[in-house]
């Protein structure tokens, strides 16, 4: 129930934190991933905040995030892994993908749902080269970013349209089920998926090239 009445007492939150909502957005972008985005983009469409600060702000933090998890890999990636071996397996199959797609897999990994977090830290254990990292992990970045507050801000948008009788705020709460249920159901796929995988004796580590696709 108290999460309800929060949902309906959006005006004053975005009101009362309004100087910390956009900072907010580049520290979860930076740490993680994409659901404040998504419901920042609803607020947007609710004229609370600016689409394209909101861009702004998840388009730097997620950048500047993976840039820091490259960084970590290409650094200290194999110490880090020997003492987390779970990792291994997540870090293989990003290791593998960006050995089959390269320059796609860069721009893509961040939609790709279980190993989105692991996928730049394995860039950086591959031979990768960073600039070539670097350029296309802002357009990626940026691409992403846009991706998910507009599905925020095009929600509210279907919603008014489709169910006009429908209150903004009950459809927050629409927005907010809806993501659950999506998120549940990703996880259950997930935990099957690394089921699978743990089956699987993993190899050691490649470290696919850096050359062209």
């Amino acid at each position: 129930m108290e999460f309800f009445r929060l949902l309906f007492d959006f005006d004053r939150l975005l009101a009362e934190y309004e100087h910390y909502v956009y900072p907010g957005i580049f520290v979860w972008t930076f740490l993680e991933g994409e659901t404040f985005v998504i419901f920042a983009g609803y607020a947007a469409f609710l004229e609370k905040l600016s689409f394209w600060l909101i861009v702004l702000f998840a388009w730097s933090g997620s950048f500047l995030g993976d840039q820091a998890y490259f960084f970590l890999g290409r650094r200290f990636g194999q110490r880090l892994l020997a003492r987390r071996p779970k990792w291994q397996l997540r870090a293989q199959i990003a290791l593998d993908l960006l050995h089959r797609y390269n320059t796609g897999f860069i721009l893509s990994f961040r939609f790709i749902y279980g190993i989105r977090n692991v996928s730049s830290f394995a860039c950086g254990l591959s031979e990768l080269h960073w600039l070539r990292f670097f350029v296309l992990n802002l357009i990626a970045a940026g691409l992403w970013a846009i991706s998910f507050a507009g599905i925020g801000y095009v929600f509210g948008h279907a919603l008014a349209t489709l169910l006009p009788q429908v209150g903004k705020y009950i459809g927050l709460a629409v927005l907010a089920g809806f993501l659950v249920v999506v998120w549940l159901l990703m996880r259950r796929h997930k935990r099957r998926r690394d089921a699978e995988v743990a089956r699987v004796a993993a190899g050691p580590l490649s470290r696919p090239a850096s050359g062209a696709e």
